[in-house]
């Protein structure tokens, strides 16, 4: 009989004009990996973060191993067994693996730090879990798995039973996902009880055992994965049939060249070359896909391309105009647009309301710089609340700061200010990360929308069968180069997969 870990009852957390969970019931059980699945903004990690003590419900019980429990803070729930593993990871880069693991938790010798007894107990739990990281190692010096490794480890290092990991793929690579659910089996198969939070349906299938879905603050329902499928979570979590594949219509290209980039050449914060000799051209009514592995030179290429990295040699043309090297501000008046792969450091001012990080950019033109301040306010709020319609973002107000917002909302205010510029290229990095399947959904028939009205699509993503989906033409980048282009009805995963690891060069 399955021993029970943790059960909360009727959990009720409002916030200003948001109610975060609305009576909420779930149940973990040691030795089960627990799912609790939901859009961006469902409540997931706020009921979460209230079994961690970072909030306190406005009603509702908390059991423990069977006992009412009120867990006032995270030290409490440190206390009790229980460890969280944040989206955006709680260390100090400048600090070693042990001295983050160690912070408030510092064995002694006497007075002093007992530094042989903490490396002790870190390699016997590396050994354990199968968790592979360097514990002298720098936090700042360290690849973003290994960074969650030391975040898994801390909890861990600390005594955690029940162990909370929220969005924990968010920014893996597909290898780095591969190991991190490695370690989440061997947690499970130690007796140990894990919440995997997500919105990604493949992979609740692949590691959960159980799944709780959640919706706009209400748990829809509990069920085993056994009984479960991708259609019927996505529908839970929804309230509708989603679509899982967009397809491209057929669109005649007039081949009017929008960008051509010839032999770019680009530094990385090292002054080492991240990108070398990158040639390629985007033409109307097309979607070109950048595939590889994280770190061969995509985010320099990007940052190139956007104004906000100077290329070292080559040439950029935008719509017959050469843009080499020209700032953010005048690619946008040439119609480059640019969605970035990390909306909270380079898409938005998260302290900003939304209305205000809509007209970011614009707020010189467009009738937004000149007149009386009230009538000036009035152009900028009425100008939101049309994008809050034609985007469906959800929010309580206008005025309310974009920080407030869920992830996959602050994605949709990117998408309504860069593609209200009615752009002739967008450069899109990793335009659905970290969103649930509506906003990925959301996401491919706005970008598909842009390709039918004539726009080139730069499409970078980590994501192969995205990739595959959208474009047109699939690029490969392997160690800053270019080592391929294929026709999309050309291009199979396989040899592009190969092509991603340097095993083969093509071109078409």
């Amino acid at each position: 009989m399955p021993v029970e870990a943790v059960r909360m009852e009727g959990i009720v957390k409002t916030f200003p004009g948001v109610v975060a969970n609305a009576g909420i019931d779930f149940s973990l059980f040691f030795g089960e990996v627990h799912g609790l699945l939901g859009e961006n903004g469902a409540g997931k990690t706020v009921l979460m973060s209230i079994l961690y003590g970072l909030y306190q419900p406005d009603s509702g019980q908390i059991y423990v191993r069977g006992e009412q429990v009120r867990i006032k803070s995270p030290s409490v729930a440190i206390r009790l067994g229980i460890g969280m593993v944040h989206q955006h990871f709680m260390l100090v880069p400048r600090l070693t693996v042990l001295e983050n693991m160690a912070v408030g938790w510092e064995p002694r010798r006497g007075p002093f730090l007992d530094r042989a007894a903490m490396k002790k107990l870190v390699e016997a739990l590396v050994e354990e879990y199968g968790l592979s990281v360097d514990p002298e190692a720098k936090v700042e010096e360290l690849s973003v798995g290994e960074q969650q490794r030391v975040e898994i480890l801390k909890a861990l290092y600390r005594g955690a039973q029940i162990l909370i990991l929220d969005e924990p793929t968010a920014v893996l690579t597909e290898q780095e996902v591969e190991a991190l659910f490695k370690t989440v089996r061997a947690l499970r198969d130690q007796g140990k009880a894990v919440v995997f939070i997500t919105h990604k349906l493949h992979e609740a299938m692949a590691i959960c055992d159980r799944v709780t879905v959640l919706r706009k603050g209400k748990r829809v329902g509990t069920v085993p994965i056994s009984e479960a499928t991708p259609e019927k979570l996505a529908e839970m979590m929804v309230g509708r049939e989603v679509v899982f594949r967009v397809q491209p219509k057929p669109v005649s290209r007039e081949g009017k060249e929008l960008l051509r980039v010839e032999d770019l050449t680009v530094h990385d914060d090292r002054g080492l070359p991240a990108v070398q000799r990158v040639s390629f051209t985007l033409v109307d009514h097309e979607i070109l896909g950048i595939a590889g592995v994280e770190g061969n030179g995509q985010k320099e290429l990007v940052e190139a391309l956007t104004g906000l990295r100077p290329p070292k040699a080559g040439r950029v043309f935008l719509a017959g105009k050469e843009a080499t090297g020209l700032p953010a501000r005048d690619l946008a008046r040439l119609g480059l647009v640019h969605i970035p792969e990390d909306r909270q450091a380079t898409g938005l001012v998260l302290p900003f309301s939304l209305a205000e990080n809509l007209i970011l950019g614009r707020h010189r033109e467009d009738g937004f710089a000149l007149g009386p301040w009230a009538q000036l306010r009035r152009r900028v709020f009425h100008y939101a609340e049309d994008a809050v319609r034609t985007f469906s973002i959800v929010a309580p107000s206008v005025r309310v700061p974009v920080q407030n917002l869920s992830g996959g909302n602050q994605q949709r205010v990117v998408l309504a200010r860069e593609l209200g510029r009615n752009p002739k290229v967008v450069v899109a990095h990793q335009p659905t990360r970290g969103l649930d399947v509506a906003g990925m959904e959301f996401v491919w028939e706005k970008l598909l929308e842009l390709r039918e009205k004539g726009c080139g699509v730069l499409l970078v993503s980590m994501d192969l069968d995205e990739i595959l989906m959208l474009a047109d033409r699939v690029a490969v980048m392997y160690r800053g180069g270019i080592v391929g282009i294929w026709p999309k009805e050309e291009a199979d995963k396989r040899e592009l997969g190969l092509a991603m690891l340097g095993g083969k060069v093509a071109t078409g």
